[in-house]
């Protein structure tokens, strides 16, 4: 199975970068081609792109600075996402996201979406470089 890990340092502390990680409503705003639109349905939220509707969930734990993410077709059938925010000695912090390739995805489209999440990060490091 082929993972690809995506890290950059952010000029903002841990606690900063992973409220706004955390916070699922910050979505749009950074992944701009994984989340076109964010959409509210009852407790769930969707995220809506060029392949489709996903179920899209967070999970955070600000102890850890985990906040893992999670999307799919349906509820019962969400990959997840692994992402970090570490902090750094010097004030600044760390952010990594990990991708796995799924069963049966073709190389092209993973190595699209890995493409799609490198140039993303140029809108988290933004996203932190206006702070």
């Amino acid at each position: 199975m082929r993972s690809e890990t995506v890290t950059t340092v952010l000029d903002a502390s841990q606690e900063t970068v992973f409220s706004y990680m955390a916070e699922v409503e910050n979505l749009p705003k950074w992944a701009t081609e994984f989340a076109r639109e964010l959409k509210r349905e009852g407790e769930d939220y969707k995220v809506v792109n060029g392949l489709g509707e996903f179920f899209f969930a967070i999970q955070a734990d600000a102890d850890t600075g985990v906040v893992d993410m999670y999307a799919g077709p349906d509820r019962e059938q969400m990959a997840l996402f692994p992402t970090r925010v570490v902090p750094l000695p010097d004030g600044r912090s760390a952010y990594s996201f990990t991708m796995f390739q799924g069963q049966g995805m073709p190389d092209e489209l993973f190595e699209s979406q890995y493409q799609s999440l490198k140039r993303e990060f140029a809108n988290i490091e933004a996203t932190f470089a206006a702070r």
